[in-house]
């Protein structure tokens, strides 16, 4: 079993992904050939805003002794 990425495209009223050409020569799949798929989307995280609704940083007034 090989791992791949694709991006989803439109076909008409359908979606589909196309299979990169060394994955499927890799697996030996042919047009037409029935393959199973595991389908798992990449969560996309958002760095802007993440920590929006926080409360916010209090700096604490600590006596710290010299060492």
């Amino acid at each position: 079993m090989v791992m791949a990425e694709a991006r989803v495209k439109q076909w008409g009223n359908s979606i589909g992904i196309i299979i990169p050409r060394d994955v499927a020569k890799i697996e030996d799949v042919h047009a037409g050939d029935l393959i199973k798929v595991d389908i798992s989307k990449e969560k996309r995280v958002d760095a802007f805003g993440i920590i929006k609704g926080a409360p916010k940083f209090v700096e604490e007034d600590i006596m710290h002794e010299d060492f």
